[in-house]
Formats: structure tokens, C-alpha cells, sequence
């Protein structure tokens, strides 16, 4: 835990009491301050109080001489309304922060790299981390992801804090001083919490700007407004690392036929990672997750051989392409995180002979967008609220079935791919899971635990991981890449 003493003898109100909440509390007390807290769930206002904090409701009254509300980044700021306890802050003249920017003015000795982007930071922050550590630099990793920032260990100068960053913490964050910050890239996406697609872009601009004047700023350039933030950097004098997975870039990294190449103005193009045959790091997206852990590590002092042995062993997050089981020649993919059409588009891209498991709570646009990758689909077994509608979507152009319920949808994905002799049976629902599921984790453990029924693999305890039971027969041997880019 990372203890706050810039607030001793002060009082504090800390509104959400989530992961993120809870942690600042804890924080907030160890540091000698005052802390009021609330939410709307008793149990979360007791484990505060537990910590050491008082549960007091907003109100003019209840948090007078308050000198600062920690906001849960759940929590509208701006958009589409501010919350009420926004505008009681401001009329008590109390400042408005998130966890981040506590952590922020702890003015950690240890490096920060910070990655955000709309698709691929949980990966890119968790390989990031595995570098590091197979590395032996001293790391903590987490914030969006996994573990809150407050509770990470104080690291020394040796260190680096890998935070994970959502464009809500940086509405909250304004201290954050990163030593390296990683754009993946940007996408539509929480435009109501935004006021739209420019605050939305903003948000990511302000981390940007954030960062240290000699930061080094890795971003990606393959959508309109990445591009556009990276000339805006690189115009404004930063020090910026271009990368690609659709062409070749003149300064940066640039990934082909999975393997990735450095380009340098003045200095022959050169592969440094082959990334095939690694099957955590499968498609282009994880190309362009890897060319910038790669690029950041880089910036945070590691050397290009630490860098691709790391690689070659980087165990994957659960839910996200994880090889689940194997049966011969058939695979068991759960790819439970692909929650809309976007992100399962990946995983189509990636495969052949695909059994596709799609269905549960419907995104806007369904899955219209992804009928260039149907003919990499053998079959769809199709689940959850949304069926009947992907059903009729598909029409003659796939075969499919209702499925109904996951257990059956695997268990005929299963046997469609025996007959065929081979095959990914893929979990990439392209819907979020609450119509069955409580959650995207949820849906993906009992995929995980109904593969390794049939397979014979024994029951799952939830704690998958990329390479999945059965891989370890795969030879996963690094390899420069040759020839010319």
C-alpha cells in the first residue's frame, strides 16, 4: 500500500467505493487523514468503515470543511450530467480527483509508464509488466487493470509503475508526470461520458501532454485520430515512437506478417521479434500490443534480447484469445472479453475452420461489420437474448444454429468440429454477457470449465492462461526475422 499524507489532519470525502475506492480509503487513513465515504451498497460503506473510515451521506452539512472528493471513475464527472456530489464539491470549494492523481502526488521514485487506447491496454500493460519482470526490474502493474494503484508496493528508483489508464482516470488525473506514455489507438467509444467523439479524443490528448517534457510518447497510427495526435506530438517537439501494423513508418516500429521491424531515419530498417508461433500474441492487434510494450520497455531502459526472450513466454490475460483445451486437432478458445463486433473481429481475423459462439446482450450494430471474416467461419451456434436477431442477420449467408444456452452451444461446436476432423471451437460472443452471465469472467470460466470437461482436462479454477492446458507440446522457439521488411 502506497499511504496519502498530503491530506493528515485533513478530511477527505471519497465517493464509490469499488476496487478503486475502497483503496484510497484504506490509503487516505494510513496517511492520517480524516475520510468520509459512501455508496449505495451497505456492505461496501461497512468494509470502509472497517478500514477506519466514517460513512457519512452528501450533504451540504455532512461533508462541510471537506478539502478534497475522490471520485470513483464510475462516477459522471461532465457527461452526460455531472453526479450531485460533483456540484456539492464545487460549491463546498473542495478540489475533485481521482486515485491516480493521489498516487500522482506521492511523486513516486520509480519510473511511470502509462498506457491507454480504446482496445488491446489490459494486454499491452500486462506483457509490459512480464517484460519487466522476466527482466528482473522491480514492477507493479495495475490501475484500470487488476490491482488499484494505491495498494502497489513503494518502489525505488530501479522500479516502474505500469499503469493501465482509462480515458475516466484521466479526467480525474491531472499531476501524473509519466516517464513514458503508450497511445494504442482510438475508436468510438464512451462518447455519452464525453459529451461526444472531441472530449473523448481530449481525454487522451490531456495524458499526452501530461507526461514529462522529455518523455518518450509511443503511439500507434493506424486510425485518424491517433495519426492526428501523433503529428500534433511530434509537430510540438515530443519525443515520439510511431507504430504501425498496416505499413511501414520512417521512425518507430512497424509489424509485418508478424514480425516486428525498428525504422530509424538514419539507419538501415531491421526485424527485431518474430512473434509468430506465440499464440498469446496471435493477430495483428497483438502485433500492434507488442510493437508498443516493445517500444516502452525500450524507453524504460530494457534491451531489445530482454525484450524478445520475454516475449517467447508472455502467458496471456484470461478471456482474451486464451487457449482453454486441446483435443487433437481441435482447440478451445475463449475469447469472452469480445463483448462487441469490434473486438471479436479480432479473433475471426486470427483463426480458420472456426465453430463461432456468439450471442448475449446485443452492442449497437450487432454483427453486420463482421461478414468479411465469415468465410473463416465453418459454423455459428448462436446463444443468449440476441439469437433469434443474429439468427436472421446472418440469413443464408452462414450456417448456423440456436444454441440457446453456452453448455449446449459448446457441446455442438465440439462435435461439428470431431466430424470435421479438427477446428477452433471460439468463444467470441460480440455481445456483452449480462442476459446469463454476471459477467464477461463469468461467461469465460464456464467456457474454460465445459472445454475441459469434454476434453477430459480436468475442471477449471478460473485462473487460465494464454497457453492453455495441452500447449505444452508446442515448440514456441524465437526467431529473428530475415530478409527485407
Amino acid at each position: 500500500m502506497i499511504p496519502i499524507a498530503a491530506y493528515r489532519d485533513k478530511t477527505v470525502a471519497v465517493f464509490g467505493l469499488g476496487r478503486t475506492g475502497l483503496s484510497a480509503a484504506r490509503a487516505l487513513v494510513a496517511g492520517g487523514a480524516r475520510v468520509l465515504v459512501w455508496d449505495d451498497e451497505p456492505n461496501r460503506r461497512l468494509d470502509a468503515v472497517n478500514l477506519g473510515a466514517e460513512a457519512v451521506a452528501p450533504s451540504t452539512e455532512g461533508w462541510r470543511g471537506i478539502a478534497a472528493l475522490v471520485l470513483s471513475p464510475g462516477v459522471p464527472l461532465t457527461h452526460p450530467t455531472p453526479h450531485m456530489v460533483v456540484g456539492l464539491a464545487d460549491r463546498l470549494g473542495a478540489e475533485i480527483l481521482g486515485d491516480v492523481e493521489l498516487f500522482a502526488r506521492t511523486r513516486p521514485a520509480a519510473a511511470v509508464a502509462a498506457v491507454t487506447g480504446t482496445n488491446g491496454k489490459s494486454t499491452t500493460t500486462s506483457l509490459l509488466g512480464h517484460i519487466l519482470s522476466s527482466a528482473g526490474r522491480p514492477a507493479e502493474v495495475g490501475a484500470n487493470l487488476g490491482r488499484p494503484v494505491l495498494d502497489f508496493d513503494v518502489l525505488g528508483a530501479a522500479g516502474a509503475y505500469v499503469l493501465e489508464l482509462s480515458s475516466y482516470q484521466i479526467d480525474l488525473t491531472k499531476g501524473l508526470r509519466p516517464l513514458v506514455v503508450a497511445l494504442l489507438n482510438i475508436s468510438p467509444d464512451h462518447l455519452d461520458r464525453h459529451g461526444g467523439m472531441d472530449g473523448y479524443i481530449a481525454a487522451k490528448r490531456r495524458l499526452l501532454e501530461m507526461a514529462c517534457s522529455d518523455a518518450t510518447l509511443v503511439i500507434g497510427s493506424d486510425d485518424v485520430w491517433s495519426a492526428r495526435l501523433c503529428q500534433d506530438m511530434q509537430a510540438a517537439g515530443r519525443k515520439v515512437v510511431e507504430v504501425s501494423v498496416t505499413r511501414q513508418v520512417v521512425d518507430g516500429i512497424f509489424a509485418r506478417d508478424g514480425r516486428l521491424y525498428r525504422a530509424k531515419p538514419e539507419m538501415a530498417t531491421k526485424p527485431v521479434a518474430d512473434l509468430n508461433g506465440i499464440e498469446t500474441l496471435r493477430g495483428a492487434h497483438n502485433w500492434q500490443n507488442a510493437a508498443v510494450a516493445f517500444a516502452v520497455a525500450e524507453a524504460l531502459g530494457l534491451t531489445a534480447g530482454q525484450i524478445v526472450s520475454a516475449l517467447d513466454h508472455y502467458p496471456g490475460l484470461p478471456h482474451r484469445m486464451e487457449v482453454v483445451a486441446r483435443q487433437g486437432d481441435i482447440v478451445f478458445v475463449n475469447d469472452s472479453k469480445a463483448t462487441n463486433a469490434e473486438a471479436a473481429a479480432h479473433a475471426l481475423a486470427a483463426y480458420r475452420r472456426i465453430y463461432w459462439i456468439a450471442g448475449g446482450i446485443a452492442k449497437q450494430g450487432g454483427i453486420a461489420s463482421l461478414t468479411p471474416h465469415f468465410p473463416n467461419v465453418d459454423k455459428a451456434f448462436l446463444i443468449g437474448e440476441t439469437a433469434a436477431d443474429f439468427a436472421r442477420s446472418l440469413g443464408t449467408e452462414l450456417a448456423h444454429e440456436i444454441s440457446g444456452d453456452l453448455a449446449t452451444a459448446v457441446r455442438a461446436a465440439h462435435g461439428a468440429a470431431l466430424a470435421a476432423a479438427g477446428g477452433i471451437v471460439l468463444l467470441s460472443p460480440a455481445c456483452a454477457s449480462f442476459d446469463q452471465f454476471a459477467s464477461f469472467e463469468d461467461r469465460g470460466d464456464q467456457f474454460r470449465a465445459l472445454a475441459r470437461e469434454i476434453t477430459g482436462q480436468g475442471d477449471s479454477n478460473g485462473n487460465g492462461n494464454g497457453n492453455g492446458d495441452g500447449a505444452g507440446d508446442d515448440t514456441y522457439g524465437r526467431r529473428m526475422a530475415g530478409g527485407a521488411p
